[in-house]
């Protein structure tokens, strides 16, 4: 994504190109969870992502194949005070195979707040974590 960001100088009306700004996408996406380690298995056992070796106790990073880096973080803030965590955010991931994913979830006591349904991107459900995040899992080939 490019952007440029033009002055407007009122005298004269004179536009000049200031710089030029670069989006290059998204780098890197993190959960603050109140659990780290019941996070961690819940993302590995439940939903069978990878956690990567690392020496940081303060989070947990998954194997991504390409895209954003995805990471569980302990708290940085009160999730206490808000009634509903990631209110307005959609955070999707792709998988080759969503219907089985589904029946791991079901299967490992994974609770499916929109089960399996047809939408945008093809099949797809909804899961919540142990932090009530809404992380929606859709088909991708």
């Amino acid at each position: 994504m490019r952007a440029s960001i033009w002055k407007v100088h009122m005298k004269g009306a004179i536009m000049t190109q200031q710089e030029t700004v670069t989006v290059k996408g998204l780098d890197f996406v993190s959960l603050q969870v109140r659990d780290l380690e019941a996070s961690r298995r819940f993302y590995t056992e439940v939903l069978g992502f990878e956690a990567l070796p690392q020496d940081r106790p303060e989070s947990v990073v998954f194997r991504t194949e390409g895209g954003a880096v995805f990471a569980l973080r302990v708290l940085m803030v009160d999730l206490d005070a808000v009634t509903r965590l990631g209110w307005g955010v959609g955070l999707w991931f792709a998988t080759p195979n969503v219907e089985a994913l589904h029946e791991r979830v079901v299967n490992h006591g994974g609770k499916v707040v929109k089960p399996l349904a047809d939408g945008p991107f093809g099949r797809l459900f909804v899961v919540a974590d142990p932090d009530g995040y809404q992380i929606t899992f859709h088909q991708a080939d």
